[in-house]
């Protein structure tokens, strides 16, 4: 709440808040320092120009006066106002009251009062700089030659926050109201904090406010309208009593509080602001003022008429007003209510937007724990992430080192190889080159001989021997076997491509993978199927939804039949007694994903159902689980089933519970959008036999054909036999066909649909086999 409480221009406490024309509240210490003087002719200029100068009402020509008398009578700025506007000049203990009556010199010595770009509040609000004050002048002649040069200008004042400029009319700042709630809530919030202003700065007299004297004089009077006190020189100087100040209530200064009081006093800041260490005085700074430290805060009175108190409120101006101020007809045309009755509608309709924005709150509230949770959850999915991530390329490198091992392990062996080739042909070489050279050495012995006959007895089979040596060495028998170069070549410029490119797929979205189908929850029930599928675990491309497909339960084309986030989906309205294939496949923004794989689902051979208690008339009344049927109505009213045919042979039967005095039941079956409230058949929605005791008759659009003697009557049994494919529909009582085939081309989708009245009650009994022992048809009366 305390940023609520804070001046936007000086950014502490409000000190003495007005309301401007826009609703936003300023301190009036503060409002003096942003005032802005207008020269003469500006005040001429037509208004449209006068209105961009950002002056939202007219000025008046007498409007500086009281901007005089508001510098002079308002307290001066002090504690963070002061630093805004005081505390540039240097001055802790004084400034305040220096800076407040220079800056209102600057403005009417300079007949503008500009910002400056370097000097702003701590909330970034530009303020008037100062300027000093001519050599050998006062204050208070400072404020005089203010007071005339300022009653040939108008002013205006920019609101910090919206920026919308106000005209001071000839009242100045005080023809703003003073925001006195907000007064009373700052010094409520100062109270619970401990820190009262004037507690530590009541003094023992109230002194003058303008005194240039050290000490200050004692005050002689305080002006109730400008809540200043004055010494008897001050106030001849600065408050004379003509003008626009004759009409001002000067009245003794109030005794200063006891100290209990100062320290306790609610209403100490009402008055004024803190003083002390930031050089700020003010009646309320001494403990003075209207409302003593122990008093009733002084209920506020209407500006016009000092003594009246404020009793309706103008709707129109949206302000308070005394009963004067209707008399003078100034609001006349104005719409004017009671103030208490204003004060409690608006304290309701501030109590019920409080309330919307309680629940803004509330949800913002929940918002923060959510976002708090998501930072939480940030925090452990990004280590989660990055042991994972670590993990991962710790298993490529693990990868890549048993690679690089079954690598080295091909080119050990292909060394071995190439080594082992080349040793063996080495030792091959040596033993040859071996025996060559002995027999060259031995040939050239024999040939160093002088014996003839010696000789030619051995020479033969020498030059056979040489020969053969010769022949040993063939072309290639001196090359070698193997290449010192290895035929091993590592293509590894894939993989580094790929390592290159190994990058987290959320930045290159990829079409969903298969969907896989849980088939332990894929089941049938009568004429639905439900199915069940699930993502493959660590599939990180995203998935918008699915699309699920099912064909004609005949071997047919697939259609789809469900799209949507979910992962189980149940199909109803199928064919008994059929079998269906099913797929399904993910998709997202970056395309479909492949199917799955197709599930075959088998619908249950015979139909189980019960009456439908949505879709029969209200008179109707069902028990057991809602298979038994009975009426409050002596009319006949219609009740369903809750299957619907449309392929197959079908067979209910219907056991009569009760009969009395000989009512027409009627049985078969309908369209869905049959009639209710009355027999069944009697229109073209409908196919039936109703039957009394004695006979029967089948109807359809009201058409009573083929009747058959025998009739029901307690503890009897109808029977129904739908057969779709051959189109006809045929009844039974007691096992026995009742007639002939009641109704052939019958073809559609078809719901098993009764009438009854309430001297009838049947039950249902359903999922039977088609008998085959039926007895034959009874012959039709007609």
């Amino acid at each position: 709440m305390e940023e609520e409480l804070k001046c936007p221009v000086c950014g502490s406490l409000f000190r003495e808040p007005i309301i401007l024309p826009c609703s936003h509240n300023v301190c009036l210490p503060c409002a003096r320092t942003i005032a802005v003087q207008t020269p003469d002719g500006e005040q001429h200029l037509p208004q449209p120009l006068l209105l961009s100068r950002g002056s939202g009402l007219q000025a008046g020509a007498a409007a500086t006066p009281s901007l005089e008398h508001d510098a002079a009578a308002g307290p001066a700025c002090s504690g963070a106002g002061g630093s805004a506007a005081g505390g540039l000049g240097g001055g802790a203990g004084g400034g305040g009251d220096h800076a407040d009556k220079l800056s209102l010199y600057s403005e009417t010595d300079s007949g503008y009062g500009s910002y400056t770009p370097s000097l702003k509040s701590p909330n970034g609000v530009r303020v008037l700089p100062m300027v000093p004050a001519p050599p050998g002048s006062s204050a208070a002649a400072a404020r005089g030659a203010a007071c005339s040069s300022l009653s040939s200008s108008s002013s205006s004042i920019t609101c910090p926050q919206c920026h919308r400029s106000a005209s001071l009319d000839h009242r100045g700042l005080r023809g703003f109201q003073r925001n006195r709630l907000l007064e009373a809530i700052v010094q409520r919030y100062q109270q619970g904090r401990g820190a009262v202003p004037g507690a530590s700065a009541a003094a023992a007299v109230a002194i003058c406010q303008l005194c240039d004297r050290t000490p200050p004089e004692p005050a002689a009077t305080l002006c109730e309208q400008c809540d200043v006190l004055y010494c008897a020189a001050c106030q001849l100087k600065c408050h004379p009593s003509r003008g626009p100040f004759a009409k001002h209530r000067l009245v003794q200064p109030p005794p200063p509080p006891a100290p209990a009081e100062a320290a306790s006093g609610p209403t100490g800041a009402a008055q004024g602001a803190p003083s002390g260490g930031s050089g700020c005085k003010s009646p309320g700074g001494a403990g003075a003022g209207a409302t003593g430290g122990s008093t009733a805060r002084k209920f506020p009175t209407c500006p016009e008429h000092e003594m009246e108190n404020y009793s309706m409120y103008c709707v129109s101006c949206r302000t308070p007003v005394c009963y004067l101020c209707l008399e003078e007809g100034r609001h006349a045309k104005h719409e004017v209510k009671p103030l208490g009755a204003m004060w409690k509608q608006h304290k309701a309709q501030l109590s019920q937007a409080l309330n919307g924005v309680s629940d803004k709150a509330k949800e913002a509230k929940e918002f923060l724990v959510q976002l708090k949770n998501i930072l939480q959850q940030i925090q452990e999915n990004g280590l989660d992430y990055e042991a994972c991530l670590v993990a991962q390329c710790d298993a490529l490198v693990d990868a890549l080192t048993r690679q690089k091992a079954k690598l080295l392990t091909k080119v050990t062996k292909e060394r071995e190889h190439k080594l082992k080739v080349v040793w063996d042909q080495i030792n091959h070489c040596t033993l040859k080159l071996r025996q060559s050279t002995g027999l060259m050495e031995y040939c050239l012995e024999v040939i160093k001989e002088n014996d003839p006959s010696g000789f030619l007895q051995i020479s033969d089979a020498l030059i056979k021997r040489v020969q053969v040596s010769q022949e040993q060495w063939v072309k290639g028998a001196l090359e070698p076997k193997v290449s010192a170069e290895f035929d091993l070549t590592l293509d590894s410029e894939p993989l580094l491509q790929a390592i290159h490119q190994l990058d987290f797929i959320q930045m290159k979205c990829r079409v969903p993978p298969i969907p896989l189908l849980q088939l332990e929850k894929c089941c049938t029930r009568n004429n639905s199927v439900t199915l069940a599928w699930r993502m493959p675990p660590f599939t990180h491309s995203p998935v918008d939804g699915y699309i699920l497909e099912l064909d004609d339960g005949a071997g047919g084309q697939f259609r789809e039949v469900y799209v949507g986030k979910e992962t189980l989906c149940t199909i109803d309205g199928l064919h008994f007694n059929s079998t269906y294939n099913a797929r399904v496949k993910a998709f997202n923004s970056s395309g479909v994903g492949p199917y799955s794989k197709t599930v075959v689902l088998q619908t249950s051979d015979v139909a189980w159902f019960t009456f439908d208690p949505n879709s029969g008339h209200r008179d109707i009344i069902l028990s057991n689980d809602n298979q038994t049927a009975t009426c409050s109505s002596y009319d006949d009213r219609v009740v369903l089933g809750t299957a619907a045919f449309s392929k197959g042979v079908h067979y209910w039967e219907l056991h009569v519970d009760r009969y009395d005095n000989h009512p027409d039941p009627a049985f078969g079956v309908a369209r869905a959008s049959v009639v209710k409230d009355m027999m069944l058949g009697k229109d073209d929605k409908a196919w039936a036999m109703y039957v009394d005791n004695n006979r029967s008759w089948f109807m359809h659009c009201n058409s009573h054909t083929n009747r058959t003697e025998g009739g029901v009557c307690k503890g009897a049994t109808v029977g129904v036999l739908l057969d779709l494919n051959k189109h006809t529909l045929t009844f039974f009582i007691n096992g026995q066909q009742q007639g002939p085939t009641a109704f052939s081309h019958v073809d559609g989708v078809f719901m098993p649909a009764l009438s009854l009245n309430r001297n009838v009650q049947v039950t249902l009994h359903t999922g039977l086999e088609v008998p085959t022992n039926l007895g034959r048809p009874k012959l039709s009366g007609n």
